[in-house]
């Protein structure tokens, strides 16, 4: 034993296990006047935000919660769901945020797969919940405890299917004397399910070191100052909000809730409120892209906005810099608690064309500062390829930015980390200046006489048509070629262009093998997030190939 190592160990004074919950506390200590949530004409102060939730802790610890215990959520960017966020992590339980467009059949098997004890859910979800606890009941022979939510921001129908209401419960029950983290930070923080577009849905369970961790990577990487007035675009059930409501806690920031993604409610709601920082999907940043000129009038401040996704449309990048809003393009997944890495912009790209600028800003960038490893490697030899923008390989992760592993799947926990790394299934190129690109998902590569078609790369085509609001480009089943691309196409209120016209004008910007051989105007799927659900369009594909 050395010098260092003796009489230096850990103690309560120099040690203490990370977890996000020392976020919330520090802010209700040093900021507690200082506005935390703005819900319709509902406001909170950090102080109250701790207290409340606080309270819910106490109910929830009452109905039997504990470390290792898992509540599921089905709720909207409410203050509520903010409140889940810091009180069922401070139980050292383990918080299952359900995507609110699912069907009964799947929300039932989500939470008796993580088997949830406690339900907190908003009446307008009623319907379907209603539905999964009678599947629950019948299939599983169990349902868990039901809170019900109902917001004084939502007049539509829905009734309570639960036990206790949200309000009362708090009520009843005396805050916890302080929120705490766990005392092994590796504990479960929460479980959050995959789409599930091949079998059953995978539960990634993520830890409390690294949902500190990436909360303050996100502050990091936005520069984000002191007192943030943060939008609720994206969904909190994504990936815990992509660690944002922690980030937010930490600066001592303020949620601004948002019940619906609408155009005129985002911008709104940021000349209302002084919003200054929102994220969302590609297709929510298009929406204000393509918004009336009018609903942006009066919006003075400077407006940041956070992009993530395999590869955002160049068109949608170009389009939010004419706009005067400054987009930060991220990329992860559910495995890497949402953004794990970032077009990290230069002083040096603003000298840039704009379009060059768009094309450096839509790379998926470095990893993040407090992730240890991001590259590119051979998935078969786990080897790097070269930095020379044409070899492609799978990008990979490590680090404390990674999941525990798959609930209850030990073998596709085995094969996610395989060598050492985490494999994503993105397929990209490392660039000379070491900022990764991705080419395509794995899947959705299409081989057309032996040559590499990039999906993404005839899209980007696609998005700078002006009358192209969406498009999603497919491999379609060819007897010659093997595969062709087949592109699906929404267009633009008001806008008008023929089939014709968009392959021609991709002819004009693509090698000829890369031109979709089929252009076709329907609506495009999308989940909740404003993801495209590609494997829905390869069956339409493959069903219109039998057909024809």
């Amino acid at each position: 034993m050395g010098i260092y190592d003796r009489d230096l160990d850990r103690q309560a004074a120099n040690f203490v296990a990370l977890s996000p919950v020392s976020f919330v506390e520090r802010s209700a200590e040093v900021f507690a006047d200082l506005p935390a949530v703005v819900h319709g004409g509902r406001r909170m102060s950090w102080a109250q935000c701790r207290e409340r939730s606080a309270r819910l802790a106490a109910a929830l610890r009452a109905l039997g919660i504990g470390r290792g215990g898992t509540v599921s959520t089905m709720l909207a960017n409410t203050p509520e769901m903010v409140e889940a966020h810091y009180a069922v992590p401070a139980l050292g339980a383990v918080l299952n945020t359900l995507n609110t467009r699912l069907d009964a059949p799947l929300l039932a098997w989500q939470m008796n797969h993580c088997e949830a004890q406690v339900l907190i859910t908003d009446r307008e979800f009623s319907p379907v919940i209603a539905e999964a606890l009678r599947l629950l009941r019948e299939v599983h022979g169990r349902i868990p405890v039901v809170i019900d939510v109902c917001d004084g921001e939502y007049a539509g129908p829905g009734e309570r299917v639960g036990v206790h209401e949200y309000e009362a419960l708090l009520a009843a029950h005396d805050p916890l004397a302080r929120l705490e983290g766990p005392a092994d930070e590796w504990d479960a923080i929460a479980v959050s399910y995959t789409s599930g577009t091949t079998g059953d849905p995978k539960g990634v369970v993520t830890h409390h070191r690294g949902a500190y961790l990436n909360a303050v990577c996100n502050a990091a990487t936005w520069t984000m100052p002191h007192f943030p007035r943060y939008l609720w675009t994206l969904p909190m059930f994504h990936c815990n909000g992509w660690c944002f409501p922690w980030t937010v806690a930490m600066l001592g920031g303020t949620h601004v809730c948002l019940r619906r993604v609408e155009a005129k409610a985002i911008l709104d709601a940021m000349r209302e409120h002084g919003v200054d920082h929102y994220c969302a999907a590609p297709i929510v940043h298009n929406l204000l892209v393509n918004a009336p000129a009018e609903w942006r009038e009066g919006i003075r401040q400077k407006v940041r906005g956070m992009v993530a996704g395999a590869a955002p449309p160049a068109a949608m990048i170009e389009g939010m810099a004419k706009l005067g809003f400054d987009i930060t393009h991220v990329y992860g997944l559910t495995e890497v608690y949402g953004p794990a890495s970032v077009a990290v912009k230069r002083e040096t790209w603003a000298a840039e064309s704009l379009s060059e600028q768009t094309r450096l800003n839509g790379r998926q960038g470095v990893r993040y500062v407090l992730q240890e490893g991001m590259t590119v490697l051979d998935p078969e030899t786990m080897s790097e390829v070269p930095a020379d923008g044409q070899t492609m390989g799978e990008i990979m992760f490590r680090g404390n930015i990674v999941m525990k592993g798959y609930l209850k799947n030990p073998s596709a926990t085995e094969k996610a980390f395989a060598g050492g790394w985490f494999h994503t299934g993105d397929l990209a190129v490392i660039e000379p200046d070491r900022y990764v690109k991705i080419k395509d998902r794995s899947k959705d590569i299409i081989i057309s006489g032996g040559e590499n078609i990039s999906s993404i790369e005839v899209e980007d085509a696609l998005y700078r048509h002006p009358a192209v609001l969406a498009c999603a480009v497919v491999a379609r089943p060819d007897p010659k070629w093997g595969e062709t691309p087949v592109a699906y196409v929404e267009v633009k209120p008001d806008a008008g262009v023929t089939a014709d016209e968009l392959v021609a004008h991709c002819r004009s910007l693509l090698a000829g093998y890369k031109v979709p051989r089929e252009i076709r105007f329907e609506p495009i799927p999308k989940t909740s997030t404003g993801k495209i659900q590609k494997f829905q369009l390869r069956e339409r594909a493959k069903s219109a190939s039998a057909i024809e």
